[in-house]
């Protein structure tokens, strides 16, 4: 292992976490990509060589937070490291799209919720409880900011509840917010490491292109179980079919988004087409919910027309 590759490693590491201090707005999307380069390296170097990069990396990470006072980054070093780690070996047992990011996500929501469980014990508070107490603290603290630049009580009191709306959504559904959230970072890692691979002529995995994937056929039995769950029942089994409603219905939008994607592959669309058209996606959600229906009726209306070849 040369140094050079140990530094690029750590550097790259380094740069990706804490961007998301350093730089506004575009920061936190720098940070998900951490990963990235422990999964070039070890798949580059071998696995033994990308755990002692790792090692390396969560060192100098964890000497770099202490000394700029963000001593929690080096959990996120922890976190994302074994990640990059996981997705070489799943990427050398050749294994199908779905397979890769079901099983990387599963592992990363395990080890999550392990270390929630660690800090909660060491300060005495559920793992809920704790996240919940640190945005309200946060809400809090941005409320007095606003006070202290002389906004006028109507909008304090409005910030303020908004402050206990927020934190009554989010105590309901952050489970589903837990598991889209580590989803999006393996999905994204995955598409990226794409065209990083290639520059570096490394093999990647030959997956199908991501316009014919699907979602599992039974998962409709999920939709329409939590969905029934949802208005007949109460408690905590209602609170649970709402977080598996929101999950489910995230894995029918990436469905339809890969209808989108073979269509505009199909008929060779420009990039920034393409780009006009997902900024529409991310700015009307009306566009979002007609992805969603459309993942949830292929299966029977098959649009793209090839699964009922492909079952010949």
């Amino acid at each position: 292992m040369k140094i050079s590759d140990v530094l690029r490693c750590v550097g790259w590491a380094a740069f990706s976490l804490f961007a998301s201090i350093w730089i506004p707005i575009v920061g936190p999307f720098f940070s998900l990509l951490t990963p990235l380069p422990f999964l070039y390296y070890s798949t580059k170097l071998g696995f033994y060589q990308g755990l002692k990069l790792a090692g390396v990396g969560i060192f100098a990470v964890g000497i770099i937070g202490k000394l700029s006072e963000q001593p929690q980054i080096i959990l996120f070093c922890i976190e994302f490291s074994l990640l990059g780690l996981i997705l070489s070996k799943l990427f050398r047992k050749k294994l199908s799209f779905g397979k890769t990011i079901f099983f990387a996500t599963s592992f990363m929501l395990l080890l999550g919720l392990v270390f929630l469980l660690f800090i909660s014990i060491s300060k005495d508070s559920g793992p809920f409880e704790m996240i919940l107490d640190y945005l309200g603290g946060n809400l809090k603290e941005t409320i007095r900011s606003y006070e202290e630049m002389g906004i006028s009580p109507e909008s304090t009191v409005e910030l303020e509840s908004f402050r206990k709306t927020f934190l009554f959504i989010i105590s309901r559904i952050y489970p589903a917010l837990m598991v889209l959230g580590t989803g999006f970072t393996v999905w994204l890692n995955i598409v990226v490491a794409k065209p990083l691979f290639k520059a570096g002529n490394l093999e990647y995995p030959n997956y199908n292109s991501l316009g014919h994937w699907k979602a599992p056929d039974n998962l409709v039995w999920g939709l329409i179980v939590s969905g029934f769950s949802l208005f007949f029942l109460s408690g905590n089994i209602k609170l649970l079919a709402i977080n598996a409603l929101i999950i489910i219905m995230a894995v029918y939008f990436f469905h339809g988004l890969s209808i989108l994607l073979f269509f505009l592959e199909r008929y060779h669309v420009s990039i920034w087409i393409r780009i006009g058209i997902y900024f529409l996606i991310i700015v009307q959600q009306v566009f979002l919910i007609i992805l969603v229906l459309a993942g949830l009726f292929d299966q029977w209306i098959d649009i793209r027309k090839i699964h009922r070849r492909m079952d010949r």
